[in-house]
C-alpha cells in the first residue's frame, strides 16, 4: 500500500515543482556597471563595464548581470521573460533566445508596479 501512495504522489509532487521553477517577468531597466579592472601594462589598470538588468516579477525584482565578458548582446528592455532560478543563477528566455546570468541581488518589487506581462 506505501509503495503504492508513493508511486502517485512522487510523479505529482515532481510535476508541480517542475511547473513552480518557470516565472514570468519583465526587464525593467539595463544600466552600465563596473565589473573590475583589467591589467594594460605594468602600472596601467582599465575598469571592465558589464551590463546589469533588472528583471520584475509579480512579487521580486532581481538585479542580474552577465557571467562572462564574451556576452555582450544587449537585451530589449520591457521584453517579457521566462525565467528560472538555481542558487546564484538565472536562466531566462528573451525573444526566443536562451541566457544563464549571474543574480547579484533581489528585493521586493515595489508596491503599485506592474505586473509582469504575460506573453
Amino acid at each position: 500500500m506505501k509503495k503504492m501512495f508513493l508511486l502517485l504522489v512522487v510523479p505529482l509532487v515532481a510535476g508541480t515543482a517542475a511547473a513552480k521553477d518557470k516565472m514570468q517577468g519583465t526587464i525593467v531597466s539595463e544600466s552600465s556597471v563596473s565589473c573590475g579592472s583589467q591589467a594594460k601594462g605594468k602600472k596601467e589598470t582599465v575598469q571592465v563595464m558589464c551590463q546589469e538588468y533588472v528583471i520584475r516579477t509579480d512579487t521580486t525584482e532581481y538585479h542580474v548581470r552577465q557571467e562572462k565578458e564574451g556576452h555582450k548582446a544587449m537585451l530589449p528592455v520591457n521584453a517579457p521573460v521566462e525565467l528560472s532560478l538555481s542558487k546564484d543563477r538565472m536562466k531566462f528566455t528573451v525573444n526566443g533566445k536562451g541566457y544563464e546570468m549571474l543574480v547579484v541581488s533581489e528585493s521586493a518589487a515595489p508596491a503599485g508596479a506592474p505586473a509582469s506581462q504575460k506573453p
